[in-house]
This record gives structure tokens, C-alpha cells and sequence, in this order.
């Protein structure tokens, strides 16, 4: 099989037929067809079920979609590594994190690394859910991953980010006087967060959940952006990390530290094996901050 046969396989997968694949890849249906039919005579079977309506992989083919995304990432660092050689590109970086990560540390990181790579291409995916993060990195998807978690990962290689202190998020004029809340305080409030597995929704669960009962939650989304305007239109309250428990104050929310202080860390992770040049730049970059701030 070659690169081209996988580019169409994996496209295939993605877009859910033969017709929206060759649209998206700008070639025509009968070219991607034969390449399909030639991949499936090197493999000895089927990839794809043709459905009147689309296409459905078959075992063979669901078995082939995350060594085909490696092979291609494989593919693509080791020709970023040659172009960097050879001072043709400054190549890509793609990285895949919780909401809450990608705002604090992750945007800091990016910032300081495009500073010094200014012609590098990143892309941060955003599947929120801790386990899609990990699974788009095992799968090839995506090089790079970070998601809330104490520990490493163990079938990956990883590093343990800064901490980032929490803040209670409540609504305008609530909590008057008080310049903190004690962690007890915490489960007689009502909470707004997204769903179970998320970074926000684990900060509260883990917060109040531990010291006084199963948190109430007044409301659950799915839209990370949506939490802050519900907390101001008084729906309930929230924990934030200090970035975005900032920005909230900004708008009129009130924001009080918690005491005892909690902090919750980021983990910065990778598959086992050699990284494109622009994602072990990003790597040693990280690992430089995260020793400069110890």
C-alpha cells in the first residue's frame, strides 16, 4: 500500500462516503474508487460495507484507521524533519487539550513557542472529554495532548504541568462580605458545569465531592463558553482556574479564593517514539518553563 491509498482510506472514514471524500480531497470519485479497490487487494479483504447512502467500515477496515492515522503522522514528521534540515519549512504543530487547559497553560505555551517559531502552524483540537484527549494521541490524530490529571500517563510519555490554583465563581452580590470560602462552604452552593469526564465538571466533583457530599448541580452544558453568563444571570456557581475566574470577575461576577488553597495540574503527553521537530521544540520549551517555575 502506498501514502495515497491511506490519504483516501482515512478521508473516506472522515467524510462518510466516496462521493464527500473526493470532493474534499479535489479528486475524482473514480481515481479514489480504484485506489480503494487496490488497497483492498493488497490486504487481502474489504475495508468499507457499501451502503446505498455512505459507506460503513467493516472489521478489517476498523482495524486499519489508527495504524493508518500513525503511518501518516509517521510520514508527515519525518518529512518535517527534513524540510527543517534543509531550512524549507517551519512545519506543524497540532495539540489536542481540555477547554480549561487550553486557556491556562496551554495558550501561555503556545504564545511563548510562537515568539520563537513565528512560521510554525499550530492547531489545538478540543474534544473536552479527558478520554477522547488521550485517545486522539494513541490514535495518531493528534501529536500532542494535555489533559487535567496529578500523574503521568503510563503507556505515554508525559509531564506534569504547573499547578493552577481554583477559585469559586459565584454569581453578582452573592457571598457578600467575605473575601474566601472554606471548602465546606463549598456543598451548600448549587454548581453549573459541563458533563461528566469533563475538566471543569472533575474540578467540582473532586472540590466538593471529597468534603461534605455529591455537589447539587443546577445545571449541566455542553457549551464551556455558556457557564460564565449563567453564573451572571444567577443559575449558580462555578469553579474556575485563575485565568478564566479572572476574566468572569472582569464581567461582574464575584470570585473568591478557596481555603484551603486547591490546585489542580495539567499533563502534557505524547506517544513513545521520535516527535515532528516543531512538537519537540514545543516539548523542551515546556519542560524549561515548567523547571524555571519549580
Amino acid at each position: 500500500m502506498d501514502r495515497r491509498e491511506l490519504e483516501y482510506f482515512l478521508a473516506i472514514v472522515e467524510h462518510g462516503s466516496f462521493t464527500a471524500a473526493a470532493q474534499a480531497m479535489h479528486v475524482a470519485q473514480p481515481s479514489l474508487s480504484h485506489a480503494i479497490r487496490n488497497l483492498e487487494k493488497e490486504l487481502g479483504g474489504k475495508v468499507f460495507h457499501r451502503l446505498p447512502h455512505g459507506v460503513s467500515l467493516t472489521p478489517a477496515g476498523d482495524a486499519l484507521v489508527e495504524p493508518a492515522r500513525q503511518v501518516m503522522r509517521d510520514l508527515s514528521t519525518a518529512s518535517a524533519s527534513v524540510r527543517e534540515v534543509l531550512g524549507l519549512s517551519s512545519g506543524r504543530l497540532d495539540v489536542v487539550a481540555q477547554t480549561t487547559l487550553a486557556v491556562d497553560p496551554l495558550a501561555e505555551l503556545i504564545g511563548v513557542f510562537l515568539r520563537e517559531n513565528p512560521k510554525v502552524a499550530v492547531n489545538i483540537a478540543d474534544p473536552e472529554l479527558g478520554t477522547d484527549v488521550t485517545s486522539s494521541v494513541r490514535a495518531g490524530e493528534c501529536e500532542l495532548g494535555l489533559v487535567d490529571s496529578e500523574h503521568p500517563i503510563g503507556d505515554l510519555e508525559s509531564m506534569v504541568l504547573r499547578g493552577r490554583e481554583i477559585f469559586a465563581v459565584l454569581p453578582p452580590g452573592a457571598a457578600s462580605g467575605q473575601k474566601r470560602l472554606s471548602v465546606p462552604e463549598l456543598s451548600t452552593l448549587d454548581w453549573i458545569a459541563t458533563p461528566p469526564g469533563t475538566a471543569t465538571r472533575e474540578v467540582i466533583e473532586d472540590t466538593v465531592g471529597t468534603r461534605g457530599g455529591e455537589p447539587t448541580f443546577a445545571v449541566e452544558t455542553a457549551h464551556q463558553a455558556m457557564i460564565v453568563p449563567l453564573v451572571l444571570a444567577g443559575a449558580g456557581a462555578t469553579l474556575l482556574p485563575r485565568a478564566m475566574a479572572r476574566d468572569a470577575a472582569a464581567r461582574g461576577a464575584v470570585v473568591l479564593p478557596l481555603r484551603p488553597k486547591v490546585v489542580r495540574r495539567g499533563v502534557l503527553f505524547w506517544r513513545r517514539g521520535p516527535l515532528s521537530p516543531a512538537a519537540a521544540q514545543f516539548v523542551a520549551m515546556a519542560e524549561t518553563i515548567a523547571e524555571l517555575r519549580r
